[in-house]
Formats: C-alpha cells, sequence, structure tokens
C-alpha cells in the first residue's frame, strides 16, 4: 500500500486535533477549532431564503417593529441546538433515532411523516430561493435557475465521500459570504439605531398579519430539520473516552452554537433591518425578493443589489445542501431506511418543480413554506424535551431544571403562537 493510500485526510485530522484537546491538550481558540462545523451547519438553517422572505417582508410592512421576533426566535433556536447536540454527545444516537427506539410505533411514524412535510417545505424554500437568485443575476427563467440548482447541489454533496470536513468548511465559506453581504447592506445603509434597539427588546404586533409574519419568522428561524441534524452530527465526529472528556465536549459544543447562532441572528437582524430601512417608509408594498432587488438597483446601486442577491444565491445553495442531508437523517434513522442520495434529493425536488412550473408566486410560496415549518416545530421540540428529561438516555448528564423550565417555556410559546395563527385563519 501507498503512503498516499494511508494519508490521514482532513476529517482523520480534525478528528485527531479533537481527541488531543478533549485530553487537554490544545486549549482557548486551538481547542475550539477542530469542534466548529457542526452548528456552523446548522446555522445556515437560520440564514436560509425562508429567512429572506419573512425578513423582508416583516421590515417592508412593519418597520423594525418585529425585531423582537427574530431576536426571540434566535435565543430559542440556540436553547434548542444546543440541547440537540448534547442529546447526540451523551446518547451517542440521533434524536430521530432515539425517538424510533424510546416512542411508540404509531408515533414515530407520525412524527417521520410530519418531518417528512417540514423536510419538503424546507427544501422548497431553499431550492426556490436559490433559483431566485441565478434567475434574477444571471437572466435565466426561474424554472432553468432551479435545474441548476439542483446540479450544484448535487455536486456540493458529492464531498460527503470526503468525510465530515470538507462540507462543513464548504458550509462555513458560505456562511462567511452571507455574513460579508450583510455587512456591505449595513454599511452602505445603515439602519435607525435607536429604533433598531428598541424594537429588539419591546414586544409588539400591530394586526393580523404581523401574527403571520412573526410565526414564519419563527418557523424560518427554528428549523425542524435543523434539530434532526445537529444531534445525528454529533454522533460519529469526535468520541468522547470518558465522562469528563463528554463534559469538555459539551462545553466546546455550546461555545460553537453561542457563536455561530450569534452570527445566523444578527444576520436575520440585518435583513429586517435593511428591508426596515430601505423599503418601510415610500416602499412599503415590497413583499417580493425579486421586487426587492430591482427596488434596491436604482435606490443603492448595483453593490447593494449584487451583494443582497449574491446572498440569497449562497443562501439558497448551502441550505439546499444541509436540507438533503437531514432529510436523510429523518429517513434512515426514524424508519431505519436508507436510500441513495440522488432518490432523496429526487422526491424532495419535486413540490419545488411543480409550484414553479405552475406559476405560483415564488416569495409567497417561501412564506408558506415557512408557516408549514413552524406548525411542525413542535414535533422536535417536544420530542427532544422528553427525551433530554429522560435518566436512561442521558445517563448522568441531565440538564438543569432552569433549563428544563426554559425549554418548556419555549415550546409553549412556538404551540400559542401557532394556535394564534390556526384560529386567525379559521373560516368565519
Amino acid at each position: 500500500m501507498s503512503h498516499a493510500a494511508t494519508r490521514p485526510n482532513l476529517s482523520d485530522r480534525t478528528a485527531q486535533a479533537g481527541q488531543i484537546a478533549l485530553g487537554g491538550g490544545r486549549r482557548g481558540l486551538r481547542g475550539l477549532l477542530p469542534f466548529v462545523g457542526p452548528a456552523v451547519v446548522a446555522s445556515i438553517a437560520y440564514m436560509d431564503p425562508g429567512n429572506f422572505a419573512t425578513n423582508i417582508q416583516a421590515g417592508a410592512r412593519h418597520g423594525y417593529m418585529l425585531l423582537w421576533v427574530v431576536l426571540l426566535a434566535n435565543i430559542i433556536a440556540m436553547l434548542f441546538q444546543a440541547l440537540s447536540a448534547r442529546l447526540g454527545i451523551v446518547s451517542g444516537h440521533s434524536l430521530a433515532a432515539l425517538c424510533r427506539m424510546h416512542f411508540p410505533r404509531p408515533l414515530v411514524i407520525a412524527m417521520w411523516l410530519a418531518s417528512e412535510v417540514a423536510a419538503m417545505a424546507t427544501d422548497l424554500a431553499e431550492s426556490i430561493g436559490a433559483a431566485i437568485g441565478i434567475s434574477v443575476l444571471f437572466h435565466l427563467p426561474l424554472l432553468t435557475g432551479l435545474l441548476i440548482t439542483f446540479a450544484i447541489t448535487w455536486a456540493l454533496l458529492s464531498f460527503q465521500s470526503r468525510g465530515f470536513r470538507p462540507i462543513e468548511l464548504i458550509i462555513t465559506g458560505f456562511v462567511g459570504v452571507i455574513s460579508l453581504a450583510y455587512l456591505v447592506e449595513l454599511f452602505i445603509a445603515p439602519p435607525q439605531w435607536g429604533q433598531f434597539f428598541y424594537h429588539s427588546v419591546v414586544p409588539q404586533l400591530a394586526g393580523p398579519d404581523s401574527v403571520t409574519l412573526a410565526v414564519g419568522i419563527v418557523g424560518a428561524t427554528v428549523m425542524p430539520h435543523a434539530i434532526y441534524l445537529h444531534s445525528a452530527m454529533m454522533t460519529d465526529r469526535v468520541s468522547p473516552r470518558s465522562d469528563s472528556e463528554r463534559r469538555r465536549l459539551i462545553r466546546y459544543s455550546n461555545a460553537e452554537v453561542l457563536l455561530a447562532l450569534t452570527l445566523a441572528g444578527l444576520v436575520n437582524m440585518a435583513m429586517v433591518a435593511m428591508a426596515a430601512t430601505m423599503f418601510h417608509n415610500g416602499h412599503a408594498d415590497v413583499g417580493e425578493i425579486e421586487a426587492a432587488y430591482h427596488t434596491l438597483l436604482p435606490l443603492m446601486g448595483v453593490v447593494a443589489a449584487g451583494a443582497f442577491m449574491t446572498s440569497l444565491l449562497a443562501s439558497g445553495l448551502s441550505s439546499s445542501v444541509v436540507g438533503t442531508m437531514a432529510g436523510q437523517v429523518i429517513m434512515q434513522d426514524f424508519v431505519a431506511v436508507r436510500i441513495p442520495m440522488w432518490l432523496r434529493r429526487a422526491v424532495t425536488m419535486v413540490p419545488a418543480v411543480i409550484v414553479v412550473a405552475i406559476g405560483v408566486n415564488a416569495t409567497d410560496a417561501l412564506v408558506i413554506s415557512q408557516v408549514v415549518l413552524s406548525l411542525v416545530l413542535p414535533v422536535p421540540m417536544i420530542a427532544l424535551l422528553v427525551l433530554i428529561r429522560r435518566p436512561q438516555v442521558m445517563a448522568g448528564f441531565a440538564i438543569s431544571r432552569p433549563m428544563q423550565v426554559m425549554a418548556a417555556a419555549a415550546t409553549a410559546l412556538v404551540l400559542l403562537l401557532n394556535g394564534v395563527l390556526l384560529l386567525q385563519s379559521w373560516p368565519n
């Protein structure tokens, strides 16, 4: 066997560095770096095209008023991603697999079907978002942009065959592009910082439309598939060899969640602020992504408009990859069925192709998909809340009582918002 054939690949080297860090041989930033990846991958779900759609509509119609919803949703996301990672680290199984192992079979089937609906709604938002970016930037029909999106996503997914690290670095690069684009936007069109900070902490709603958008923001920010995926990514990455290493791994994971989702939250708040600054006074009717681009172009120039669409394209492509990875986890861990990646991708493509082919408004489809996600969101949240409390699952690593109360309150809040939405939508 040649020396090249036995050389550790990037994933192997990352795992080795992680083992050294868990043993205390690397500390500080050097110790954290091998563990940066899973939360960054999950964070792309919080900057997907569904966020673009709901945040643009929120800012254009209501100014800065719904920033508190974005902040609250991001805090909930941090909590549940941290709990999901903790569950995977301690148990060695994904959330979906633990549901299959601990819940009654009929309930597992119902949860799996609901989660598949969420996966399809997710893929609809992500694929259409990337297709809009390609369509507008390169002046192509939306359906052509959609097919190009599928081809690029498939090419990116092929990097999974090289271990966990290459795909993590690719997604990290996309996160960097999105973040840089919104830094440019804030520099070109600074928000009213007084209004920004006030509405970030003072809850307000103004009529049924704001309620629908608030629920959509929660659905776009706290993503069911990201909760499933995060636990799965922690099971076969760096394996702790003792309880002390497991505790250290949990601390590293919590630090990564805090960093990755703080960045995602700032990007989401920047989206709302940009829409509030540019569209609320004089262009409040801007509710579509394409319209936002064409309105930005004459108002702020090609740099601002180009940064906006580039960030959307990066968001759509990367989140399509993450969505497909999550779909694989949902299928194989809930019902123990493995299907080829190409078949999984083909199944989740169908709703997006149908929506585009029949001419449904793309941005409206994005917002509706986020409401669907919010309605499905309690499924993984409640499952995680139940499992994280079980001693036979957590084996001495159960969360504290205050953390349990916070998680229960967050779940209750999502259920309340969904109930308000259903009552509002119920025919008179």
